[in-house]
């Protein structure tokens, strides 16, 4: 047989199956991969806005300092070492490994 034959004979059947087989895909792609994603998103806008002076934060790119300055324009002035200053965008802040570079910076404070 053909693929076209065994497509035909498929056809032939109710369709009920596959809308539903299709719309369970969609809707476990929807759960799995599109509505963590857009949480993540909504938590790292609400971090970005939320930084203060003194934090220490560390940018997608490694950097780390401490905010000396939150500009109205979307960008921080960021300390890396005493007496030196970058001005970065808040969106180059990496949330996770802010997060990370404190949990870190408090177990050593502890010790």
């Amino acid at each position: 047989m053909t693929l076209t034959a065994i497509l035909l004979q498929a056809g032939s059947s109710s369709g009920y199956p596959q809308i539903i087989l299709l719309v369970g895909m969609v809707l476990v792609f929807w759960l799995f991969m599109i509505r963590p994603q857009a949480k993540k998103a909504k938590m790292a806008k609400q971090f970005q806005e939320n930084m203060q002076k003194g934090e220490k934060i560390v940018t997608i790119a490694g950097i780390h300092g401490t905010i000396n300055k939150v500009n109205d324009d979307g960008t921080i002035m960021l300390e890396t070492s005493p007496g030196s200053y970058l001005k970065i965008e808040k969106s180059a802040i990496s949330m996770e490994w802010t997060n990370q570079a404190n949990k870190v910076a408090g177990a050593q404070a502890t010790k």
